[in-house]
């Protein structure tokens, strides 16, 4: 790459960076604000409230592998444009209905299901892109910036989401995140640097869909990182769906403070984020990896523990340490994924493990909500952290125990793998 090549480089990162902070920032405020606004305005239920997490991931497992053939034939910058606008028109429309009289949960879950669906294309499109605006060797310092970003999010959204919800009520939180769209589609149209597309001979859908899902199969290293990913957040999920009810209903927190706490949870991702690049050098990525997995679940077993005083804060920095490992795991693992898989691979490499990883989203969420509605919310959370500890055993399946470091490329053990390569 060329000075000049380096400059626009570096200038674009940072509007990529700036559109993907601002939007994450939005989404954050919104994460807590949906729900609340289900609570407080249309006395939703605990199943209600975790079908609306479920309706969010829903599209992964019914449009996912498509949609990764879809972005590794399609220009990326433009799909993730229109996929910022259309959220922007369909979370406006929230408030709108509110102002109106007209707001229903039906429309909250319409609204679930059509962001979800634009957030498939725009995360598997994201990840593609990225390695068009940086370097190899700059992968992972440009994923630990993102990620670092995105948990700073998660702090600052909550506590947002919270003071809107006191001033103005828990609605105007959507106003944010419906303008956290327009500055990010802003800062992509400003974008210039060329993409780089795959222009080999174009086949059919099914086939260019299953070669994605046979490199993940026949991977050693992604195989047991899809499963690991699939496990986890089938259980950690389980918690975040009825986690504001669960502070509201069971601990008696204030509808106002429960942005404050969760955005105290998320402080651990900051951190987490931020030494994911350093954790994965010092260690070695294999073994960063292994301790990320299995060593900071376990600390989420304090969250059932909680109650209004001591307890409650001891609950939170137990949740802390559980975000920072899966942060710094994160980053270790998409700069993996990103440097491993060739790039006219990646975006079905990348739907084909996030088919489980994020499928398995909304079943955790569905089953969090029958749980919470039957045998209470703390007894669903003991069991959502239990699982999570079990699932980080996972990591020590296959050939990641083994060594220091993730390799750089496949290694060329089958014809579909010399053929990726």
């Amino acid at each position: 790459m060329s000075a000049d090549d380096r400059t626009v480089a570096g200038r674009d990162f940072r509007l990529f960076w700036f559109g993907q902070a601002t939007s994450k920032l939005g989404n954050s405020v919104s994460s807590v604000a949906l729900p609340l606004v289900a609570v407080a305005t249309l006395d939703a239920g605990t199943l209600q409230v975790a079908l609306l997490a479920a309706f969010s991931w829903l599209p992964w497992l019914l449009i996912g592998l498509p949609a990764g053939a879809w972005v590794d034939r399609l220009p990326r910058r433009p799909l993730m444009i229109s996929c910022d606008l259309l959220c922007l028109v369909v979370i406006a429309s929230i408030p709108l209905a509110w102002w109106l009289g007209s707001l229903t949960l039906t429309h909250l879950f319409v609204a679930a299901l059509v962001t979800g669906t634009a957030g498939v294309f725009f995360q598997t499109a994201d990840q593609v892109f990225l390695p068009t605006l940086l370097d190899r060797a700059d992968l992972p310092s440009g994923n630990a910036r993102l990620q670092s970003t995105e948990q700073a999010a998660y702090v600052a959204g909550p506590g947002i989401a919270g003071l809107l919800t006191q001033l103005a009520g828990a609605i105007a939180g959507l106003l944010v995140d419906a303008v956290s769209f327009l500055v990010s589609a802003i800062c992509l149209w400003r974008i210039r640097v060329p993409e780089r597309l795959h222009r080999g001979q174009q086949r059919s859908l099914r086939a260019e869909v299953a070669e994605g899902l046979r490199f993940v199969a026949g991977d050693p290293y992604l195989r047991v990182l899809t499963i690991w990913g699939a496990m986890s957040n089938l259980a950690l999920i389980g918690y975040q769906s009825v986690l504001v009810v669960f502070l509201v209903r069971e601990v008696g927190v204030a509808p106002a403070v429960v942005g404050g706490l969760v955005a105290a949870t998320s402080l651990g991702g900051v951190l987490g984020a931020a030494a994911g690049s350093a954790l994965g050098r010092r260690l070695g990525t294999a073994r960063a990896l292994l301790a990320t997995s299995v060593l900071t679940p376990p600390f989420g077993l304090l969250l059932p523990l909680a109650e209004r005083g001591p307890r409650l804060a001891l609950a939170v920095a137990g949740v802390a340490v559980l975000v920072a490992g899966i942060s710094a795991g994160n980053v270790v693992k998409g700069s993996f994924r990103q440097t491993y898989v060739p790039h006219h691979l990646l975006g079905r490499v990348t739907v084909s493990m996030q088919l489980l990883n994020y499928g398995a989203i909304p079943l955790g969420a569905l089953i969090g909500g029958v749980l919470g509605s039957t045998i209470g919310l703390r007894p669903t959370i003991w069991l959502s952290m239990g699982a999570a500890v079990a699932a980080g055993l996972i990591v020590l399946i296959g050939p990641i125990r083994t060594t220091r470091d993730l390799p750089g490329r496949p290694i060329p053990a089958s014809p579909d793998l010399v053929h990726a390569g």
